[in-house]
């Protein structure tokens, strides 16, 4: 049997590998789970007027199963949904906006770009569609050594090169036109990724099939899913930095020891398994690696830089050309990609908490804005977005990995009962896409643990799981 397991880190990766971990290993495995900063890791919030504000990782898309899951195993709620415009921004005048008439919208969408936007939309149903199968697989107990064996399971070398090429470059390949593109895909990439049109097509696919499908979040924050994961599962979360892993055998068999600081100083620990769901670049971690053979490569790869700035203050909306601010009819902006655009996105947000009175501030009230951009704000970009303002709270990310930088995609396995969960953001980051990573992590650790090898990268699974119904 399974004795200790660590999984390092608390975030959605972290938490949701302690309960799956325990969904298939049983109650009886004991899990420590290490965080240095706090649970939730990036679903953080910050607070303005007494009231929480999710400072990142804001909407899960409705066809995200695990995250669904989790919310209805947790009694969790939807957050009530306020409803809101966006529009995107050239630097100069709004090239698209939204209207309060869903058909206006695709009739506008249609009149401007004619069939692209169906042609969009089509691309990101076919890829979403076939990424759907993973769930069949999982609940099946099938799992996979590498991302690109999970790729290929749902969507063949077409998927796995959806990871080496462009988003641009895939759709201007099914007739979408260059227009489209600079004009819509870059303002969604910007919002979600902090980048342009050069983003993998896959990572792509997934950001534009939340612009375009319905979302919620979590009422009182998405951060909630995490602390509830850990405490369903009884996991045993250590306040500490892990700072290494030393490979030991004992009776043929691997032994981990996690060395550790904490504020009371340095430890360590032994496990038959570890799950790291901490990012290893080195740009990222000082991680080392000791007595492994061959010894465990550095990764490659550089992380996007990405700011938060949550402001509570009065929007300047003649910048957006409203000299009357009673007139501003958007809560959200995204912008394209002009050089001396100095923000990806921003937009009016609600707290948390939403209560059945919330109503939104009218556009010449202060208002919560959130502010995306690659660069901390000056004074006189502030001033450019917002007549005047109460308080700015900057939270500096490297959030993304920054897409063009390494060519192949990380790996699962490490070591025999060593696995990592976060290169699974080189071929997509969501909430969605990391419970998928934990959920096949967690599959793979116990199918290597019970030696039940039928179950890892099958071949033709969309036939196997057919003949299984």
């Amino acid at each position: 049997p399974l004795s200790p397991a660590a999984v390092v880190g608390a975030g959605l990766g972290g938490s949701a590998s302690a309960y799956f971990l325990q969904q298939h290993f049983g109650p009886q495995v004991q899990l420590d789970v290490y965080e240095a900063a706090g649970v939730g890791g990036r679903l953080a919030t910050v607070t303005v007027n007494k009231q929480q504000y999710e400072s990142r990782g804001a909407s899960i898309h409705a066809l995200s199963l695990h995250m669904q899951d989790f919310v209805k195993i947790l009694g969790l709620k939807h957050r009530r949904e306020v409803a809101g415009k966006s529009a995107i921004f050239s630097g100069e005048h709004f090239v698209l906006e939204e209207t309060d008439w869903y058909l206006l919208n695709l009739f506008r969408l249609w009149w401007h770009y004619g069939i692209s936007f169906l042609r969009l939309q089509m691309w990101v149903e076919e890829v979403m569609e076939k990424f759907m199968r993973i769930y069949k697989y999982q609940a099946h107990g099938y799992a996979f050594s590498s991302l690109e064996e999970l790729l290929r399971s749902l969507g063949g070398e077409a998927f796995v090169n959806m990871t080496q090429r462009s988003v641009a470059e895939s759709l201007l390949e099914v007739g979408v036109t260059q227009r489209f593109v600079d004009d819509v895909i870059a303002a969604v990439l910007r919002s979600s990724y902090g980048q342009s049109v050069l983003v993998p097509a896959f990572a792509g696919a997934m950001s534009l099939a939340g612009a375009q499908g319905s979302t919620w979040a979590v009422e009182g924050g998405n951060k909630l899913v995490c602390s509830g994961l850990l405490k369903l599962t009884k996991a045993n979360v250590i306040s500490a930095r892990v700072t290494g892993i030393s490979l030991h055998s004992s009776e043929g068999r691997a032994l981990y020891q996690v060395h550790y600081e904490s504020t009371e100083g340095q430890g360590s620990a032994f496990y038959d398994l570890v799950v790291v769901t901490t990012p290893l670049h080195p740009s990222r971690s000082n991680f080392t690696f000791e007595n492994f053979d061959p010894p465990i490569a550095d990764l490659p790869g550089a992380f996007q830089p990405s700011v938060t700035s949550v402001v509570h203050g009065y929007l300047n909306s003649s910048y957006f050309g409203f000299p009357d601010a009673k007139l501003f009819p958007f809560t959200s902006i995204l912008t394209t990609d002009t050089p001396d655009l100095f923000f990806h996105a921003m937009d009016n947000i609600c707290p948390v908490n939403i209560s059945a009175a919330f109503r939104r501030k009218q556009p010449q009230e202060a208002a919560v804005w959130r502010v995306l951009s690659q660069q901390p704000l000056d004074k006189p970009q502030l001033k450019t977005l917002f007549r005047s303002y109460y308080s700015v709270q900057v939270t500096e990310w490297q959030t993304y990995p920054r897409y063009d930088s390494a060519k192949a995609l990380p790996p699962v396995v490490l070591h025999e009962n060593l696995f990592y969960l976060s290169g699974v953001e080189w071929v997509a980051s969501s909430m969605e896409m990391v419970a998928v990573a934990a959920k096949n992590v967690a599959l793979l650790a116990y199918n290597r643990w019970h030696q039940e090898l039928e179950k890892i990268d099958q071949k033709d699974l969309m036939h196997k799981v057919k003949t299984e119904l």
